[in-house]
């Protein structure tokens, strides 16, 4: 027996008043998926004797199983192996009885890594790094709303100090972050107690609307790890003080949007970065990047705006980019290279929302950076901050759009494996017909005696 799985063992031993874990995988779309398993079945998961069903990785977002997806049908719907991924002891104080979080990815069979897994994506996109003497560092920010989870429609939550609903935009507000501090006083205890690295909260644009940062950390699938279970953390915090936490793109038409943006620089085997050439224009490397990130990002978003309402978010004028352009000090465009420093050069990709799947995310950002790096891609002209030098390619207005320059995409075909290509592009193409099958309210009462 490892270390590790002693280290855990002996930690679940202390607490008495743990019964039961949470053993689960992060599926395509970012949602966990898994089994409530008792206590003492816990070195069963931590030594990869667990079994799931290969399909759960690809399920849609209502949880349904992908119509004539093969691996329901063709196999039996077979199972493979849960590998535990070593992160330590995951606490859930949050639910109505103590418990821990236990996270697994997937393997075939033989114990070779199951390459629809989007964690593996990532894994595989880091030992390409590796390689090559680099090593991605990586930290993320994540906007989410509170909400009334009592009300059908969003609506801003009601503040625990003042009695009063929130109505109006409250951007860096001191005395919202005040109000709301019992709340993110938790979220910061808990995510200490998972070993999530939190950084600093503001209150951002929208009624309800915040920002924590993550700090960043020289291992990008830890990173990719920490927004996950953020994410987790959040929403059951937000249970236990009577709120609802909404990561949806564009929960409002009509106010911010929640971003999901991704810093990265790349260190050499001495701990280097090698963006920084000690000028504000930064290295050669990383321009290079920057031009794998342009080349990917029409085939990518896809991944960076996975779902029907993530396209409400990307419209212009705001602070979601629409077009593939980068800039130095520029938070309207889709690449920003963020002043200070010289030492701490790095490049910032603002195009995700907050419901993306952090896996995929940092696969797909960092696999296009290695392919622009790899190939001396020039990014071209930077855009400044009065719009000049705007590159004139759009990033695909729609879900439809972006499902097709996905599937036919050079670029992510070199990033992620085959399978889980196949499994995304069918588990989204099933998500959008199912929207198409569902006439809204509004549609309604616009057109049915009006047209």
């Amino acid at each position: 027996m490892s270390d590790a799985i002693a280290d855990v063992l002996n930690w679940l031993e202390s607490r008495n008043d743990i019964q039961s874990l949470r053993a689960a995988v992060c599926d395509l779309n970012g949602v966990m998926r898994g089994k409530r398993i008792p206590v003492e079945q816990a070195r069963k998961a931590l030594e990869g004797k667990l079994r799931m069903p290969y399909s759960l990785i690809g399920l849609d977002i209502w949880g349904e199983d992908i119509e004539g997806n093969t691996l329901v049908f063709s196999t039996g719907d077979a199972d493979g192996l849960c590998q535990w991924t070593g992160r330590g002891i995951l606490p859930v104080e949050w639910t109505a009885h103590p418990t821990a979080l236990v996270p697994l990815w997937l393997a075939d069979e033989n114990g070779a890594p199951y390459l629809g897994d989007p964690r593996r994506a990532l894994a595989r996109i880091l030992d390409r790094y590796k390689a090559l003497g680099l090593t991605p560092v990586a930290a993320t920010e994540l906007e989410f709303y509170l909400v009334d989870p009592q009300s059908q429609r969003p609506v801003g939550p009601v503040s625990p100090v003042t009695g009063r609903r929130l109505d109006s935009d409250a951007a860096l507000s001191i005395d919202e972050i005040d109000d709301f501090e019992s709340f993110i006083h938790d979220v910061y205890e808990a995510c200490r107690a998972q070993g999530i690295p939190v950084d600093t909260a503001i209150a951002e644009n929208g009624v309800g609307q915040f920002e924590i940062n993550l700090n960043h950390v020289a291992d990008a699938l830890r990173a990719a790890d920490d927004a996950v279970l953020f994410k987790r953390t959040v929403k059951g915090i937000a249970r236990k003080h009577g709120f609802a936490a909404c990561f949806m793109a564009k929960p409002y038409g009509d106010r911010a949007g929640n971003g999901f943006h991704v810093h990265f620089s790349l260190v050499d085997t001495e701990g280097r970065n090698v963006f920084d050439d000690g000028t504000d224009q930064g290295s050669e490397i990383m321009r290079h990047a920057v031009g794998g990130l342009l080349a990917a990002m029409a085939e990518s978003t896809l991944v960076f705006a996975p779902h029907f309402n993530s396209y409400r978010r990307l419209r212009p004028r705001s602070y979601a980019p629409t077009a593939v352009a980068w800039g130095y000090e520029n938070r309207m465009v889709a690449i920003r290279i963020p002043g200070g420093p010289t030492g701490a050069r790095r490049i910032e990709h603002r195009v995700s929302g907050a419901d993306a799947n952090p896996y995929l995310v940092l696969a797909a950002i960092l696999g296009a950076a290695l392919i622009g790096i790899e190939r001396q891609m020039s990014p071209g002209d930077p855009t400044g901050s009065d719009g000049q030098g705007v590159v004139p390619a759009k990033l695909p207005p729609d879900w439809a759009s972006a499902i097709a320059a996905f599937e036919t995409g050079t670029h992510v075909a070199e990033i992620f494996p085959a399978i889980l290509r196949d499994s995304f592009i069918a588990c989204k193409r099933q998500e959008l017909n199912t929207f198409a099958l569902n006439v809204s309210d509004f549609e309604i009462e616009t057109y049915l005696e009006s047209v």
